[in-house]
């Protein structure tokens, strides 16, 4: 199944991408979709042809957007770190997050705006403390995120938080797809790419991650209860701006192409704020 949120003229709605297009549901957005104790989402009804630019953030509102840092292995190698001993989690705010054909807002404060293609989970299931078993069954789905970074900001201090969650930067997309519909179910085998200005930046495979979707369900849920709707980026691989020689960031007028087989591309150009 492939679940989106898109804006219409009375408001998002969730929809399920059908072949030819969506059909509307009554849920405001995926994330209340998901909220629903039944959590159906019913294919019948009207077939609409599905505008990608009306695409909204899949879930526009979460109620956290946990990210982790340096998580696969050659980005952290880049990056000149070790192998780190735990995940490295920081949050955005949902105040971040964009549609798959938004524009990305560079902010003029920031002259160091960088890309991270990721692999992102969104929880289907409320989970406290979560087993093995349970994290997998708490994981809806997956989507794509690129989550864009100021550099500049992201190191004034050791915390990352503030060059991580500039206000409508972060795209969240297209849709949601079902764990049984990818290869490797709830610890899917994908490539993602991130393409600049149609120049290919980062190239990578979720088999690189040191810490898998359900590792990382089960962690994240140790420290507090995580509930539908709920994203967690799972970290980038190799390949960003800040770690090349020199430096590459985002201008204005850039193209930024964020995609991951089976799931599906973000397309979105930096625009300056």
């Amino acid at each position: 199944m492939k679940l989106a949120t898109v804006r219409t003229d009375e408001g998002t709605r969730a929809a399920r991408i059908v072949p030819g297009g969506c059909v509307l549901l009554d849920d405001p957005d995926v994330g209340a979709l998901l909220a629903r104790e039944d959590g159906a989402a019913s294919a019948d009804g009207e077939v609409h042809p599905l505008d990608e630019g009306s695409l909204a953030p899949v879930v526009p509102r979460p109620g956290k957007v946990l990210c982790v840092g340096l998580n696969y292995r050659n980005h952290i190698l880049e990056m000149g770190r070790d192998l780190p001993e735990y995940p490295t989690l920081f949050a955005k705010f949902a105040d971040a997050l964009i549609g798959a054909r938004d524009d990305i807002r560079l902010a003029p404060e920031s002259s160091a705006v960088d890309w991270e293609a990721e692999l992102t989970v969104v929880i289907g299931r409320t989970v406290r403390r979560a087993s093995e078993d349970e994290a997998a069954r708490a994981i809806a789905g997956f989507t794509v995120m690129n989550d864009v970074t100021m550099r500049d900001w992201q190191f004034r201090t050791k915390e990352w938080l503030q060059g991580k969650t500039f206000e409508g930067t972060t795209p969240l997309g297209p849709v949601l797809v079902t764990p049984d519909e990818l290869p490797g179910g709830v610890r899917p085998a994908l490539a993602l790419t991130c393409r600049v200005d149609g120049e290919v930046m980062q190239k990578g495979d979720t088999s690189d991650l040191v810490f898998d979707p359900v590792d990382l369900v089960r962690y994240a849920s140790t420290i507090l209860t995580l509930r539908p709707g709920d994203v967690i980026a799972t970290g980038t691989p190799g390949g960003v701006g800040h770690a090349r020689r020199p430096p590459r960031y985002l201008s204005d007028g850039a193209t930024v192409v964020t995609e991951i087989e089976g799931i599906g591309r973000l397309e979105n150009t930096a625009r300056t704020a």
